[in-house]
């Protein structure tokens, strides 16, 4: 008998109200912070060059990437981050898959 996949986990646990409620309310700002990585590796920085550039500390970096970080980043900050890496930040609403 083969192990379940990942996926085969996932849809088992999202099948619960409470796993999905949580999980939606925790993937946007793990989105958020998946790319601001993903970004910040692409212009070839590291966390500290970029402290340098944002005149702030390489914790504070450090923490705004964290996918376990409980904190919310003030939108000025990621616009800073964005415009540091020569991005400009965008905002879109999309209509809820459900109410």
């Amino acid at each position: 008998m083969s192990r379940p996949s990942f996926e085969d986990f996932k849809k088992k646990a999202l099948s619960r109200p409470a796993v999905r409620e949580e999980y939606e309310k925790q993937e946007l700002a793990f989105e958020l912070r998946k790319k601001l990585i993903a970004l910040r590796k692409e212009a070839g920085l590291s966390q500290e060059e970029l402290a340098g550039i944002l005149c702030t500390q390489k914790s504070n970096i450090s923490r705004l990437e964290n996918v376990n970080s409980d904190s919310s980043p003030r939108l000025s900050t990621i616009e800073k981050y964005a415009k540091a890496m020569g991005y400009k930040l965008k905002i879109s609403f999309e209509p809820s898959q459900h109410p």
